[in-house]
């Protein structure tokens, strides 16, 4: 969890877009090993609160457009240089030639296959089937965008009124993706505005961001379970 951490932290700081916190290094158990424990050191920041949201926007925009400082990207793969986390979920970034691919196996089934559910099996198989490759069509050749891939409120803040953003879950992927988590980021009409001043907004965007959106309800629903299942087949029956 924290080599994923540390290497999605250096790939956000690469593309200059927001304030990051430097790594120090990471300790970790050799593999096998029981009762050690792991550690990340990281610069110390004096975070304020979520500041202006045209700048947060601009500065995000900014990031997905950046040149990916990963070859395999540059050269047009999704993924990461490893596997890492989203939550304590672990989460597979292989590279991978095609988007559609990279996102039904490695995200939406990935998850569906950690929530051992039969009925979103089910609709999720059907939405793969006869909608994927449609909706990704209607947005035209999709390039990597480096992906913070965990953007919420709690991940977002400021440092010394500059946009700031912490504890990733990176990925090279459509940058569409990187809304998912946006049910609980409280973004603003301004950071919107701003953000599709930069990169416009593309054909279906609205279907896309409810499949966007599903991967991170399917993800509190392996971690936390309960009423996630619900928010899950809601919007995987509006899709299928």
């Amino acid at each position: 969890m924290f080599l994923g951490e540390a290497a999605g932290l250096r790939a956000l700081r690469a593309t200059n877009a927001f304030v990051v916190p430097e790594v120090y290094g990471v300790v970790g158990a050799p593999e096998g090993a029981r009762g050690w424990r792991s550690a990340i050191a990281m610069e110390y920041l004096n975070f304020g609160g979520r500041g202006d949201q045209g700048e947060f926007g601009n500065a995000l925009a900014t990031m997905h457009a950046a040149t990916p400082s990963h070859e395999e990207a540059r050269n047009g793969k999704f993924g990461f240089e490893r596997n890492n986390t989203i939550g304590e979920t672990p989460q597979p970034n292989q590279w991978t030639e095609s988007w559609l691919e990279f996102w039904r196996d490695k995200r939406l089934m990935h998850m569906i296959r950690l929530a051992r559910d039969p009925t979103l099996t089910q609709l999720a198989e059907k939405v793969v089937d006869k909608r994927l490759a449609d909706m990704f069509s209607a947005c035209g050749e999709i390039k990597p965008s480096l992906l913070h891939g965990d953007l919420w409120s709690g991940n977002i803040g400021t440092v010394g009124r500059k946009p700031s953003v912490f504890d990733p879950a990176v990925y090279y992927g459509h940058h569409e993706a990187d809304f998912g988590m946006s049910w609980c980021a409280g973004f603003t009409p301004a950071f919107y505005e701003a953000y599709h001043a930069k990169i416009p907004k593309a054909p279906g965007f609205e279907e896309r961001a409810k499949m966007y959106k599903l991967y991170h309800y399917l993800n509190h629903y392996v971690m936390f379970g309960g009423g996630y299942q619900r928010e899950c087949l809601s919007i995987l029956k509006e899709l299928a």
